[in-house]
């Protein structure tokens, strides 16, 4: 029996995280995170992350989807190369991957929440709202579910990503 790979993507504060853990929960994954592992790094290893956190979380996702375990991946993944190196680890695992963008469409939203969180991870620094607008996000060209969590809280954005994962999954078993 193989697992599922989750991979959530967006810009910071949109929401992913949040989603992510709720996935993690609710289907008993492994919950991986991109900040976490790129802290580490930098705390452990005193290493100026670039790649790095990326290339690990590849390598930790694929043991654990290997072993037939789902797998949240909680990651910007702003670039298409990153995007399909995801896919690779669930081609390479024989998983089925599920990739999920979350967004926030209300920019003034958008920018409160960057504005009042408080990081989860010790010592990471979060991104002010104006490194948060210029982060380069390619386009996708891939399918993908989208959730914007814009004016809704995190329950009812994660009732409506399970509602678009079963149909994900049904269209899927069609083909």
């Amino acid at each position: 029996m193989r697992g599922v790979l989750f991979v959530l993507s967006g810009l910071p504060a949109s929401g992913k995280s949040s989603l992510a853990k709720l996935i993690a929960k609710e289907y008993n994954a492994f919950y991986l995170r991109i900040d976490t592992i790129e802290q580490g790094l930098r705390d452990v290893c005193n290493v100026d992350v670039q790649a790095e956190g990326y290339r690990l979380a590849y390598r930790i996702a694929r043991d654990n989807s290997e072993l037939g375990l789902s797998v949240v991946a909680d990651s910007c993944n702003p670039i298409h190369s990153v995007r399909r190196e995801w896919e690779e680890v669930a081609e390479q695992s024989r998983c089925p991957y599920i990739n999920i963008e979350v967004i926030c469409s209300d920019k003034s939203e958008h920018k409160r929440r960057c504005e009042t969180r408080n990081s989860e991870v010790t010592g990471l620094q979060l991104p002010s709202w104006d490194e948060i607008q210029e982060r380069t996000f390619d386009p996708w060209d891939t399918h993908r579910i989208v959730i914007d969590t814009a004016n809704k809280s995190i329950e009812d954005s994660f009732t409506e990503l399970q509602k678009e994962m079963e149909k994900f999954i049904f269209s899927r078993q069609q083909s």
